[in-house]
């Protein structure tokens, strides 16, 4: 302990958000998520503070999700999954059965899985299969898949809280519907006591809860379209026109959480840390006293770059760990980002003791570089998503937590603060003369919007509101426009324009864009209207083009090098491998080009920038896998080799090809090229032509004659690319249809 350390203080600030997953108020559930979430992490992330004496922590709530448990714990309603748990097996037609074989392993295979013996059978038995074969499994194994799916979720606290439920985890296997009962119950009070341990723990002062708007919309968008950067706007609409419905969503988020929690919250948590100067405008004018963003969103509005180290600790803290007031008097607090994601990304493969002693030893490095500092207060905040990551944590994360809140309990240089009582005692709060818009994720909002698909569902919203503003106008006295206005503000919610387009796939897209019209659709029948035709058509299919195609024939240099006036490229179709909210080592490629002559498919992989800048990264094994099939010849197809890591299977997964060409990248090295045929009876066989060209030094070059994938003149190719580690997949390029080329 360095008792000389100026003290900092960390204001740990978990984040709990779900979408709504309803089709109407009273009806299921069509995904699982708050219910499972709920036995898992939103009450044990609260009572875990009883261990502890002096932590305090900051939750975000969103109203949505507490509507939620209130939905489950008092009015009895389900899900789908919860709804065919407590179903007689019986009972259940072959869509039932198939339903459960394609969605109880969504769990994580390592901590959730593996560790039950007959859950780790069954979904062995499932992966042997490329279709569910309802047929397969006996009536005891249906009934035992849920139970066991249901049981893997909880979190391991309350084993020791329920003795019911401990007699059900040692059981194993072989159980009756009235176990599945039991185990449903069970979770339903657990979700009882949500709403109010939360109040308790806020009247004991031991944490501190804010809001986000109601339905979790992204405000910056909704307030002014024009002031969001945007590259892209096709089939934009030029001006949204509802800033009215973001100050209601603000109003009615805060009267919601005063209400259920007894509190009026002093902050509120924008959506994806979403910011811009008017949506600060609107919260103080609504008597919030503070907000939160990301570290790139103060670089940018104080101009100065946050640099890392090759450990990437930060070289200069002291401009991070201050609280800051904006020109209009609200007061921000910025959140370290990187700790977000060592948190959420890379933790949860090492041992939870050695991660927590990690994190802590990171935190007194970053106390270190304040001795120079003008100031006695210091704030590290740790604002990040509280429930998504610990299942990938040994013990749900629990022993990361403790072992973290006790070096820190441990430490009187450092203490744990709720944010509203460290900002009202900050005696040295620095001004912030302007914010500049943006989100936590590259500082701007491409992951909502600013992409076709993306575009085109602001598009549907924007008609949908301008139909509801006029009837509005005509009807102002309608009963129902309340509910159809609640309907409204559901498609506004972040997590639609999430999942749609580039770069991230949920594997339930479709489920997604279905529940997306459906509520833009209730609206109308609130109203008395009829639903546009428009509606119907599933955004996923209204766009259709997944990719740059070849202009023309191309004639590539072959060397492996990326010249800057190389043009032997320029007619190639083109793919950008996104980076998403994931931590950029994951990423090997950044974009693949393709494109043909008469004779050869010619593919160049570009390695990506960061692992170019990180040299040491580019020793770790790294595989990539392309799979193509002859369009017009539909025989001897075989199913792709690699598994699938979670049962979240993409529709492209299931198609069959012809060829497998697999490529593995090894300490700088192209260490192994191979192609292997499909052989009759969904077999494959390895083939090795040597005509195939493979050069690697800044980039990868592939030529492959059209003859060894069986084109002739004529014939069309089809291809897909798939990023795969250790036999599973990882991430199909692109991931809503094949690729296709004609040879001339």
């Amino acid at each position: 302990m360095m008792s000389h350390n100026k003290k900092v203080s960390i204001a740990f600030y978990w984040h709990m958000h779900q979408p709504v997953y309803q089709l109407s108020p009273e009806g299921d559930y069509l995904m699982p998520w708050v219910r499972l979430h709920a036995v898992k992490d939103y009450l044990d992330m609260v009572t875990m503070l009883d261990n502890f004496e002096n932590i305090k922590l900051n939750f975000n709530i969103v109203p949505v999700l507490l509507d939620a448990f209130i939905d489950y714990g008092e009015k009895g309603l389900h899900d789908l999954h919860s709804r065919l748990t407590v179903t007689p097996v019986e009972e259940m037609n072959s869509d039932d059965k198939e339903f459960i074989l394609n969605n109880f392993f969504d769990s994580n295979y390592q901590t959730m899985i593996f560790p039950y013996d007959e859950y780790n059978r069954l979904f062995q038995k499932r992966q042997q299969m490329t279709e569910a074969d309802i047929t397969s499994f006996t009536n005891q194994e249906y009934s035992d898949l849920m139970a066991l799916f249901n049981l893997a979720w909880f979190d391991p606290v309350y084993k020791n809280e329920y003795i019911e439920l401990k007699k059900l985890f040692k059981k194993g296997k072989n159980y009756t519907l009235e176990d599945r009962r039991k185990i449903i119950e069970i979770q339903r009070d657990i979700i009882r006591r949500i709403i109010p341990a939360y109040r308790k723990y806020v009247e004991d002062g031991k944490i501190e809860i804010t809001t986000s708007p109601y339905y979790h919309p992204i405000l910056p968008i909704l307030l002014d379209i024009k002031s969001v950067k945007i590259s892209n706007t096709e089939g934009l609409p030029a001006n949204l026109k509802m800033p009215l419905d973001a100050k209601m969503q603000t109003i009615s988020a805060l009267d919601r959480i005063e209400k259920l929690i007894g509190k009026r919250p002093r902050g509120i948590w924008p959506s994806e840390h979403c910011v811009s100067p008017k949506e600060l405008d609107l919260f103080k004018e609504l008597g919030v006293e503070w907000t939160i963003s990301d570290d790139g969103i103060l670089a940018e509005s104080i101009n100065f770059e946050f640099v890392r180290d090759f450990k990437s600790y930060l070289e200069e803290p002291y401009h991070l760990l201050k609280t800051y007031e904006y020109k209009n008097g609200l007061k921000m607090v910025f959140r370290d980002s990187l700790v977000s994601n060592l948190i959420g990304f890379e933790y949860p493969n090492y041992d939870s003791k050695l991660a927590a002693n990690d994190l802590y030893d990171r935190i007194k490095v970053m106390q270190s570089k304040l001795l120079t500092s003008p100031d006695e207060s210091h704030l590290l905040t740790i604002a990040m998503d509280g429930e998504n990551c610990w299942e990938n944590y040994p013990q749900d994360g629990i022993t990361f937590l403790k072992t973290l809140y006790q070096l820190i309990d441990e430490d009187d240089s450092l203490e744990t603060v709720l944010i509203s009582d460290y900002i009202e005692q900050d005696r040295a709060i620095k001004p912030l003369n302007k914010i500049v818009s943006g989100s936590w994720i590259n500082r701007n909002f491409k992951l909502w919007i600013d992409e076709p698909m993306k575009n085109l569902a602001w598009n549907y919203l924007k008609q949908v509101r301008d139909d509801f503003s006029d009837y509005v106008k005509k009807n102002p006295y309608n009963p129902n426009i309340e509910l159809a206005r609640r309907e409204l503000f559901i498609c506004e919610g972040s997590d639609w324009f999430w999942w749609y387009g580039a770069p991230n796939d949920s594997g339930k897209d479709n489920i997604f864009d279905y529940i997306f019209r459906e509520h833009l659709k209730n609206i109308y029948i609130y109203l008395g209207l009829e639903t546009p035709d428009y509606l119907d058509i599933p955004l996923l299919s209204a766009i259709t083009k997944p990719s740059r195609y070849p202009k023309g024939e191309i004639s590539p240099v072959m060397d492996g090098l990326d010249r800057q006036n190389d043009d032997s490229w320029l007619n190639a179709g083109c793919i950008g491998i996104p980076d998403g909210p994931v931590i950029k080592e994951n990423k090997f490629f950044d974009r693949i080009c393709f494109g043909y002559d008469k004779d050869n498919l010619y593919l160049r992989f570009y390695i990506s920038e960061f692992m170019q800048s990180n040299p040491e990264l580019l020793k770790n094994t790294y595989q990539m896998y392309v799979y193509t099939r002859n369009s017009n010849k539909k025989h001897s197809l075989s199913p792709i080799r690699l598994i699938n890591k979670t049962e979240n299977i993409l529709p492209v997964s299931k198609e069959k090809f012809h060829n497998e060409l697999q490529l593995t990248i090894s300490d700088c090295k192209l260490r192994l090229l191979r192609l292997i045929k499909s052989i009759p009876n969904n077999l494959w066989a390895l083939q090795n032509p040597k005509e195939i060209l493979a050069v690697y030094d800044k980039v990868i070059d592939l030529r492959i004659p059209f003859t060894c994938l069986d084109i002739e003149s004529g014939e069309s190719l089809e291809f897909i690319f798939v990023i795969g580690t250790g036999g599973a997949s990882d991430l199909f390029i692109p991931n809503e249809m094949l690729l296709n080329l004609k040879r001339d």
